[in-house]
């Protein structure tokens, strides 16, 4: 089967690569563009850890075929932090000890980065139910949503 050419937009990057029609893009971007932020984590989208932005959307990248993303702009989590500086909300995860193994870390990272974007001023509610589709293993919930509250108070700040 031949290889399909796409052309794409990764965290700002024009970014092209070679894929087969199945092949996912989680697979993609961990295997063919060196990207291993993402993880698998159930291969199904139950588990959010390899959430990624594809065109302002959140989305499940195992369940999103690498040929769907020509023309289109990805945000991973490597695209996250400027440079050396941490965005707020990974410095509030390190902080506040929101993460243990990491496997779920850039899911959450990720998906709270999108929820800010939509709504910088959340409920502790709005903040639960937009990362219902992100599980973790290790820490529980309360110090990720904790984390998501400081850094959206943190950023409003820093706003002004």
């Amino acid at each position: 089967m031949a290889k399909i050419h796409v052309n794409t937009t990764i965290n700002g990057a024009p970014t092209e690569f070679l894929c087969d029609a199945n092949q996912t893009l989680l697979d993609v971007l961990r295997d063919s563009l060196g990207l291993t932020g993402s993880k698998e984590g159930c291969g199904s989208g139950d588990c959010g850890a390899c959430s990624v932005m594809v065109d302002g959307r959140l989305v499940c990248s195992c369940l999103v075929l690498a040929v769907e993303t020509q023309g289109a702009k990805i945000d991973t989590i490597e695209g996250m932090a400027g440079g050396d500086t941490l965005h707020p909300l990974q410095k509030k995860f390190i902080e506040l000890a929101a993460l243990q193994c990491g496997i779920c870390t850039p899911g959450f990272l990720v998906a709270s980065k999108a929820l800010l974007e939509k709504n910088p001023n959340p409920t502790e509610t709005e903040v639960r139910y937009w990362l219902a589709g992100n599980l973790c293993r290790c820490t529980g919930y309360d110090k990720i949503v904790t984390a998501v509250l400081e850094a959206a108070a943190e950023m409003r700040e820093g706003a002004r």
